[in-house]
């Protein structure tokens, strides 16, 4: 098959007899055309599809109208939603967005950025893996500004928006301890990622707090797939054999806090595997909220992430650096609380 020929600048022109800066001029709305010429020249590219070369008017232009977004996994229920986020208020602002995924490889990483790099996109919204920051610094030697989603670079200068994980992890925990657990367990994925250590750091520093109130805690790791799965960086069977062991250890006033709702899930089983039941004898909370979480047996109290606000609020803050009136600026942080959903999985003080 012929690939089809795309209509040209000169193929308008040639059609009607017109030079290429009077036809470029004219579907640009440049005044210096008359209304006549302008309506030839926008029928007869109509008639023959003429559809813009973007990169070719970023080539002269400098701008390409297109803002990278990298993403480690997009089947994570929160960064699929950022990524709508992203997508609409980029639109909004007249940007197309150039989504890429490294599935928390650093390879893959510094692949992306070169490749970021040659497309010349205008800037770049990123979830870095958190180890080196090199590649993200060279984006912005080159003149593109940065800014990170939800975890931090210590050695890169950059703005980030993201997550309270630390505030959100505290308000789960007491919410638990308020309801009379002793005995707490906290079920986290094996990676290191400030949105895991954040949380972490909240449940130890609440413990502090009350720790009159605390028999004992334990903090169990659950092995990462996300390095080797683009499709499920989690398995619910990964946290149901540490289910099973927490299972044999529950007294009254247990209760199990799970860094998302997957691990919960895998949870649930074991206590019911074991006639466990939740909420009576062991309290469970998740993180996220996934869309199957208020239709487990019983609903899942879990934490909700603002991902819209995230998603709108970057967008904003990369186009203020990308205007350069925010260039000798330091780099901004902006972490936003995430809502506690209080469902039938925990038990409230007053119905004790």
């Amino acid at each position: 098959m012929t690939p089809r020929h795309r209509a040209t600048l000169r193929d308008i022109a040639a059609s009607l007899d017109l030079s290429v800066n009077t036809v470029s001029r004219a579907l640009a709305g440049k005044d210096a055309v008359s209304p006549v010429t302008r309506e030839r020249v926008e029928q007869e590219a109509r008639r023959l599809g003429y559809v813009p070369n973007t990169m070719a008017r970023s080539l002269v232009t400098r701008n390409a109208m297109t803002l990278g977004l990298v993403i480690t996994n997009p089947s994570n229920p929160f960064y699929a939603r950022l990524i709508s986020a992203i997508e609409e208020r980029g639109r909004v602002r007249g940007y197309s967005l150039m989504l890429m995924v490294t599935e928390d490889s650093v390879a893959n990483e510094r692949r992306v950025a070169e490749e970021l790099l040659r497309w010349g996109v205008d800037g770049v919204l990123a979830v870095p893996v958190q180890h080196g920051a090199d590649h993200w610094a060279r984006l912005q030697e080159s003149g593109t500004p940065v800014v990170l989603l939800n975890r931090d670079l210590d050695d890169l200068a950059a703005d980030l928006v993201g997550v309270d994980y630390f505030a959100s992890s505290r308000r789960a925990t007491e919410h638990v301890l308020a309801a009379g657990a002793r005995r707490l367990f906290l079920i986290e994925e094996d990676l290191e990622i400030s949105p895991v250590a954040e949380r972490v750091r909240g449940f130890h520093h609440t413990l502090r707090e009350h720790a009159d109130s605390v028999d004992s805690y334990t903090v169990a790791r659950v092995p990462t797939r996300r390095r080797e799965s683009s499709s499920l960086p989690w398995d619910p069977a990964d946290s149901y054999e540490i289910g099973r062991e927490i299972a044999e250890r529950i007294v009254p006033g247990t209760a199990v806090l799970a860094g998302n709702d997957y691990f919960a899930l895998g949870v649930y089983r074991a206590l019911a595997e074991r006639g466990l039941s939740i909420p009576e004898e062991v309290a469970v909370v998740g993180n996220g909220d996934h869309p199957f979480s208020a239709y487990l047996n019983p609903p899942l109290t879990t934490v909700r992430l603002p991902a819209e606000q995230i998603g709108t609020t970057a967008v904003d803050r990369l186009l203020s650096r990308m205007s350069g009136q925010e260039t000798d600026k330091e780099p901004v942080h902006e972490l936003f609380a995430a809502e506690l959903i209080v469902r039938s999985s925990t038990r409230a003080r007053e119905d004790l």
